[in-house]
């Protein structure tokens, strides 16, 4: 997963070099923000999936956590994403901006001074190239996700995802691919790193964003479903509602969509993937390559020039 180069604070540092110092509050307390973008080969060149949104969203989660004096709009992220995913040869990768406190030891974010890197790694499917063919199996969380006064759950707080790494670990040494997260109420609200659709005669439902994180991979899912003619409801899920799905799948950065052939050892409709997600699958690939609907207005295709310097 390494690459030669992070851009790290306005300028291009080797893999080896871009680090912190032990003593930051990010470290510490989990005081921090990122997003997860992938870049896809297209006809055209490398091209970063919704960009804009990705990072549009990173600047939310930064204002959502209450940081100020953060020195970088939109316009010079996207020149870094750009300039990052040139200077490693990459024609398809994940890429990870990080904002990150440094400062001293304590609980006061106004003692430290937010900072920022971008880096860009080859990392294939995250559940796996035999999960996207033959689906996952889930199981439903004992722990449950943060109550939404408990902690920022519209941003991507770097702290957050101690709940994700707990589940998912949990489920990994029990025998399960990923889990079912429910909210503090009992409801399914969405798995470690990613939303989850059920299908049931025909309609597509997924919890609403009172309850989930606004997945950009959920929002071009239910996107592609409107293009395709399939109704879209958001609406509360119980577990047991899973169970009985016609279809159930799963979408994010990246594991991108995958369809779920199990829950708790119970088969979710055929045990494989079905024909919704499969119509799903195949116009949202469409899409990353250059060949979609909507490729023009979710492609971010790399300037070819990134690297050199301004005139």
């Amino acid at each position: 997963m390494n690459s030669d180069f992070i851009w790290m604070n306005g300028e291009l540092v080797p893999y080896e070099k871009a680090t912190v110092h032990f003593i930051t509050p990010t470290l510490h307390y989990g005081l921090g923000v990122f997003e997860g973008i992938r870049c896809y080969q297209t006809p055209h060149g490398p091209a970063v999936f919704r960009l804009e949104d990705h990072l549009k969203r990173f600047l939310e989660s930064i204002h959502i956590l209450g940081i100020q004096d953060f020195a970088y709009d939109l316009q010079t992220l996207r020149a870094a994403t750009h300039q990052v995913v040139l200077a490693n040869h990459f024609t398809e990768c994940y890429i990870r901006p990080l904002m990150y406190m440094e400062g001293p030891m304590g609980l006061n974010m106004d003692n430290s001074r937010p900072k920022v890197g971008i880096a860009a790694l080859e990392w294939g499917p995250y559940l796996g190239e035999e999960a996207q063919q033959t689906g996952v199996h889930l199981m439903v969380s004992s722990f449950t996700r943060l109550h939404p006064n408990i902690n920022m759950t519209k941003s991507k707080v770097a702290g957050n995802y101690v709940n994700s790494m707990l589940v998912k670990t949990l489920a990994l040494r029990s025998g399960y691919d990923e889990a079912v997260i429910l909210d503090p109420q009992g409801f399914v609200a969405e798995c470690t790193g990613e939303n989850i659709f059920m299908v049931r005669k025909g309609v597509l439902y997924t919890p609403p964003l009172s309850t989930v994180l606004e997945g950009l991979t959920r929002d071009s899912i239910m996107t592609l479903a409107g293009d395709l003619g399939i109704t879209v409801k958001e609406t509360m899920i119980t577990r047991d509602q899973l169970y009985i799905a016609d279809e159930v799948f799963i979408s994010g950065t990246a594991a991108e969509l995958v369809s779920v052939r199990a829950i708790d050892y119970r088969t979710v409709g055929e045990g494989r993937p079905g024909p919704v997600a499969r119509a799903l699958s195949e116009a949202f690939y469409a899409t990353l390559h250059g060949d979609g609907r909507h490729s023009a207005e979710w492609l971010d295709y790399v300037a070819q020039d990134a690297l050199q310097p301004a005139s």
